[in-house]
């Protein structure tokens, strides 16, 4: 008798070779999760190392939050996949440590270092929980015009901050341009990678250049081995390890970005929803996108007390399932037992914080740059008419503007002034504000 194959899901994407709910062989599953991992891990460690040399952390402190992002990255990725309850997307959903909270992070840092910017993302986070079953009646709101601003907005205020770590002198008596030459490099393998359009080189791209760069400053004499670590085996969260302090100047700057990260999450499960062959209209859909922005909002908040930072969606991943066919979230499983690994021994965290500085700078050049152009997609997707024009000039103009006037804005109260300093959260509610008022026409 002959054995007919096992049904196939109709409506799967022509592209993809799994589905979403897919038996995928362990060996597989293994290599997928394992390219999955190598296209976010350097964008997870990267904040936690960008806001050690912005406020000048321990190694030792900075070793632990490189350790404490891993983990929260199993944590988001495993409430992702697994869908319980109102939890989850049920999507091959990977979450990792968020580039938007950059600014007013370092803002609260340098204002009550670590006791603030962990309270600040403690407090604000569960925004997200409490506004994720009223998604589908804020999509008027929260339009595509507005999210594209503010995504170009944070991709061109962080990029002044790669440069921090590209003018860092790779050794006192090194020249000062020394440290462009080894971003430079960083970035060339990375480009040159990416446009030899093969699979492998274009997912390990990143760490590629990271590789070529720490061997650059290895032979100039810029690389150093870690310091010696406390003997433990394993990184163990501790609840509040920094302490906690609140000042209500942060809630709005904080609360905003908290808004334009779920954004960015409804955009990325959109993504995956379509790539997996899933209607991206209806309940079923805004049921996962509701669920999905739940399962953020738990990871951040859970984060935030064991001293860790914000969490979200990420969008590369989608990349992933694009170039090798496969959606099953049981790949997300396999995903969360790497990262557990990575995160767990603390010899990875150490390793990681003795990244040199002009290294780290090129990567984040790069990064910072292709979120801009995310952006901009973003506002070419929404249409560009006069009105969306006007909106965007406006918005632009107010986000790059108005932090660079520090005497008007101490002039403001305080929570104001807090609002208004970071260029994101400024532009970003320019941006809001005037999509209210000025209505598109149906």
């Amino acid at each position: 008798m002959e054995v007919l194959p096992p049904p196939t899901v109709p409506d799967k994407h022509p592209s993809i070779v799994y589905g979403l709910e897919d038996r995928v062989p362990l060996g597989t599953a293994v290599l997928v999760g394992a390219q999955h991992v190598s296209a976010m891990v350097i964008g997870t460690i990267t904040p936690p190392l960008i806001l050690a040399g912005a406020l000048k952390f321990s190694q030792t402190d900075t070793a632990y939050f490189v350790s404490l992002a891993l983990l929260a990255s199993a944590l988001g990725t495993w409430l992702q996949c697994r869908q319980r309850g109102p939890v989850g997307s049920g999507l091959l959903s990977v979450t990792g440590t968020s580039f938007s909270f950059l600014q007013p992070l370092i803002l609260a840092g340098q204002a009550g270092g670590l006791a603030l910017m962990l309270g600040m993302s403690l407090i604000t986070a569960p925004l997200l929980i409490v506004l994720s079953p009223f998604l589908a009646r804020l999509r008027s709101v929260f339009t595509p015009l507005v999210s594209g601003v503010v995504v170009l907005l944070i991709g061109a205020s962080l990029i002044p901050t790669a440069f921090f770590g590209l003018s860092t002198p790779l050794r006192p008596d090194a020249p000062p341009w020394l440290g462009l030459v080894v971003g430079g490099v960083v970035i060339a393998v990375i480009v040159a990678s990416q446009a030899t359009g093969r699979t492998w080189a274009r997912i390990s791209g990143a760490a590629l250049g990271v590789v070529a760069g720490c061997v650059l400053c290895a032979m100039l004499g810029g690389l150093h081995t870690p310091e010696a670590g406390t003997g433990e085996w394993l990184t163990r969260p501790r609840l509040l390890p920094f302490g906690f302090a609140f000042d209500w100047k942060f809630v709005a700057p904080f609360a905003f970005i908290y808004l334009v990260s779920m954004l960015e999450a409804m955009g990325d499960m959109t993504a995956t929803s379509q790539l997996s062959g899933l209607l991206t209209s209806g309940p079923a859909h805004w049921r996962r996108i509701s669920g999905g922005v739940l399962a953020d909002g738990l990871t951040s908040t859970i984060t935030a007390l064991f001293g860790g930072f914000p969490s979200a969606t990420y969008a590369q991943n989608n990349g992933v399932i694009q170039i090798t066919g496969v959606a099953s979230r049981r790949v997300g499983y396999v995903m969360v037992v790497i990262l557990l690994l990575l995160g767990l021994f603390p010899v990875v965290g150490r390793w990681v914080t003795v990244m040199p500085p002009p290294v780290l700078g090129g990567l984040a050049l790069l990064m910072f740059g292709l979120v801009a152009v995310a952006g901009v997609r973003l506002l070419f997707s929404a249409g560009l008419g006069q009105r969306e024009g006007v909106i965007v000039a406006l918005s632009l103009g107010v986000g790059l503007g108005l932090p660079t006037q520090p005497n008007l804005l101490a002039s403001l109260p305080g929570w104001l002034h807090a609002l208004l300093e970071s260029g994101i959260s400024a532009g970003g509610l320019t941006a809001l504000l005037l999509t209210l008022a000025w209505p598109a026409k149906v």
